[in-house]
C-alpha cells in the first residue's frame, strides 16, 4: 500500500491563524515574529483566507462588544480576551457557526404527506409529524407518508440519516434503490448508488433491509438462467450493508468508522487511505463542478484529513499544498487534477 498522505484540515489552520492573531496583537510584535507571520501566510492560500476570516470575525466581536458597553450591560467579552487564543477562537467559531445555510425544501401536504429535497452540497434536518428526524446529504430528494398503520419512506436519490421515534404499531419502512429498510425505533443511515443498490449503516438498534438479488434458477426449466430473489439481512448498532456484485454482505464497523461515515451530518468527509480517486467521487458529491484525474499514478495517491463539505476549495488548497498535484481550472466549468510539473 502506498504511504497515507495526511492532509492538513480547515481546523488546523484556524487554530494556527487564531495562535497568530494573538501573537501579532501584542503590545510589541519582533521583528522575527513578523517575519515568521509572512513567510506562515505564503506557506499556503488558505493560511492567508483563514487569517483574513478571522479579523473580519475580530473586528465584529470588537464593535459587538463595543455597543454593549454603551448599553451598559454585559459582554461576552471577559478581561484579557485578546490574549487567550482559545476563547478568541471559541467567540469567532460560535460567530462563523452561526451563519445558516439556505436549503430548498419544497412540501406537498396531503395528510401527512411531504417532498423534501436538498441542492448539492446541502444538508439539512426535518422533523416528521411523528417526531422521526431525517437528515438529508447533498443533493437529496426523499418522500414521506405517515399512515395510520405504517410510515413510509422513498428515499429517490442521494443519501439520508433516520432517527425514527418508537411506534411498535407503525413499522417504518424506507424504499431505496432496490432494497427496503424495515425498523421501529433506531438510527441508521441510507444512501442509494448510482446503480440503485444501496448502502445502510446502522448507529444504534436494528433493522432488516430486504433486497433483490440475483440467483441461480432452482427450477428445471430455467435452464440455468438467473432471476431475481429476495433476501433479508438484519443487521445491528456497529454494522453496515455494501453491495457486492449483484448481492449484499453485512460487515462491521468501528466506532471510528461509523464516525468517519456519519460525519457529513456534521458538515464534513472524512478520508483515512483512501485513493485520491475515491475521495474526489466523494468531494464531487458537493459540488456542481466535474472533477477529473488526468493521471492514474495521481489518481492512485491515498489521502487522509477532514474536510467541510461546504468548501470544496479548501480539498484543493490542500491537495496543492500536501501532495505533487495542481488544480487547474478551464473555461468549461472543468477542474483537473494534475501532476506537478
Amino acid at each position: 500500500m502506498s504511504e497515507i498522505v495526511k492532509l492538513r484540515t480547515r481546523p488546523e489552520i484556524d487554530e494556527e491563524a487564531a495562535m497568530w492573531a494573538w501573537r501579532m496583537d501584542a503590545d510589541t510584535v519582533s521583528a522575527a515574529d513578523r517575519q515568521a507571520f509572512e513567510a506562515w501566510l505564503h506557506r499556503d492560500p488558505r493560511h492567508r483566507r483563514a487569517s483574513a476570516e478571522l479579523s473580519q470575525v475580530w473586528a465584529a466581536l470588537n464593535g459587538l462588544a463595543e455597543a454593549k458597553r454603551d448599553e451598559k450591560i454585559a459582554t461576552f467579552a471577559a478581561p484579557g480576551f485578546a490574549r487567550d487564543h482559545k476563547v478568541w477562537w471559541a467567540a469567532a467559531a460560535a460567530v462563523l457557526l452561526a451563519i445558516a445555510v439556505p436549503v430548498w425544501v419544497w412540501v406537498d401536504r396531503g395528510g401527512e404527506l411531504q417532498t423534501l429535497a436538498t441542492a448539492v452540497g446541502q444538508q439539512r434536518n426535518v422533523t416528521l409529524a411523528d417526531g422521526s428526524i431525517v437528515t438529508l446529504n447533498t443533493n437529496t430528494i426523499v418522500e414521506t407518508n405517515l399512515r395510520r398503520d405504517s410510515r413510509e419512506i422513498v428515499l429517490r436519490k442521494g443519501e439520508a440519516h433516520f432517527q425514527v421515534a418508537h411506534d411498535r404499531s407503525r413499522p417504518f419502512l424506507v424504499h431505496a434503490g432496490d432494497a427496503v429498510v424495515r425498523a421501529v425505533g433506531t438510527q441508521f443511515e441510507v444512501r442509494v448508488r448510482s446503480d440503485q443498490h444501496v448502502e445502510v449503516v446502522v448507529n444504534e438498534g436494528r433493522v432488516e433491509v430486504q433486497s433483490t438479488a440475483s440467483g441461480p434458477a432452482n427450477a428445471a426449466g430455467d435452464h440455468g438462467h438467473v432471476r431475481p430473489r429476495t433476501v433479508v439481512h438484519a443487521l445491528s448498532a456497529g454494522q453496515q450493508l455494501s453491495p457486492t456484485g449483484n448481492d449484499y454482505t453485512v460487515v462491521p464497523v468501528s466506532t471510528h468508522q461509523l464516525s468517519s461515515a456519519l460525519a457529513w451530518r456534521d458538515g464534513a468527509v472524512v478520508f483515512d487511505g483512501q485513493p485520491l480517486s475515491d475521495a474526489i467521487a466523494e468531494i464531487g458529491r458537493y459540488t456542481d463542478a466535474r472533477i477529473i484525474i488526468s493521471d492514474p499514478q495521481v489518481a492512485a495517491l491515498r489521502v487522509g484529513g477532514r474536510f467541510r463539505t461546504g468548501d470544496v476549495q479548501e480539498f484543493f488548497d490542500a491537495l496543492q499544498s500536501a501532495l505533487p498535484v495542481s488544480i487547474r481550472r478551464t473555461s468549461d466549468g472543468l477542474v483537473y487534477v494534475d501532476p506537478r510539473r
